[in-house]
């Protein structure tokens, strides 16, 4: 449990990343938070089996890394977080897709296979893509952009909260976990018993924490709105630009498989 102290806690580093001063740092929320959507929408709209005509859409998260200067390490540190998750959905595909979709000399490729291969990829589109927005935009102007774009303001609210709340979880496990440590003296292993009992006063801790939070806030004023303190930005020219200009790769991406065109056109020229 005490790893969380050095890998999920190292989330807070994106809050930092979103205070630097690039080009892409200082566009609009809402510009970024409208190419993301429409980005996460393309990639998961494709086919099962379409591996090659996802490849492309690598081109965004890169982009934004290199002008964004965001670390790549560490982004893909974050990255890999997630694909266990997404190999646990795609691990059955090939048990239960058994046909053969692709042959290559006289190797045959099931669909699970490649199925499996293309939740993988998607994961890794959509976690880069989901990481990246927050490390340049930050997750408290995340939400005030969804709530300017039409969003229930109750559920912008509620999706900054938890946010904020999943590092007052883990402070409060990693905490937990190192005073049991100083008590047992460093022994490892927890019987099941145990790690109820230590799972329990954990939420209870967690609870009565977020009691005295919500006290706080009502006693200062808090009336169900979170008001920025970050300077306002308005949608202007280079956000229309960055907008419109990404819109239209993907859009193009999505309908034509680039990769394929590519391979048609030199075998074409190769003849």
């Amino acid at each position: 449990m005490l790893a969380i102290d050095g890998s999920f806690l190292d989330f807070k580093q994106l809050d930092l990343l979103a205070l630097r001063q690039t080009a892409v740092h200082r566009l609009d929320p809402r510009a970024k938070v409208l190419t993301t959507l429409c980005f996460i929408v393309c990639v998961v709209s494709f086919d099962k089996y379409q591996v090659s005509a996802m490849l492309p859409f690598l081109i965004y998260p890169v982009a934004l890394i290199a002008v964004g200067d965001l670390p790549p390490g560490y982004i893909l540190r974050k990255i890999l977080f997630v694909l266990p998750f997404a190999l646990l959905v795609g691990l059955f595909n090939p048990i239960f897709d058994r046909q053969v979709v692709l042959q290559i000399g006289a190797l045959d490729i099931w669909g699970g296979w490649v199925s499996c291969l293309s939740i993988l990829l998607r994961a890794i589109l959509t976690a880069s893509a989901a990481i990246i927005l927050v490390a340049i935009t930050g997750f408290p102007a995340i939400c005030e952009a969804l709530e300017k774009l039409k969003m229930p303001q109750a559920f912008a609210v509620q999706l900054l909260f938890l946010y904020r709340y999943i590092f007052v979880l883990t402070d409060e496990g990693v905490r937990t976990a190192r005073a049991r440590q100083l008590r047992t003296f460093g022994r490892r292993g927890l019987d099941p018993r145990h790690f109820s009992l230590l799972v329990g006063h954990l939420l209870l801790r967690t609870w009565e924490r977020a009691e005295r939070i919500h006290m706080a806030m009502l006693a200062r004023g808090f009336s169900g709105e979170v008001h920025s303190t970050r300077t306002q930005s308005h949608f202007g020219k280079p956000e229309l630009i960055f907008t419109v200009c990404w819109l239209a790769l993907f859009i193009l991406l999505r309908l034509y498989n680039a990769p394929q065109l590519l391979g048609s056109l030199f075998t074409g020229n190769m003849q």
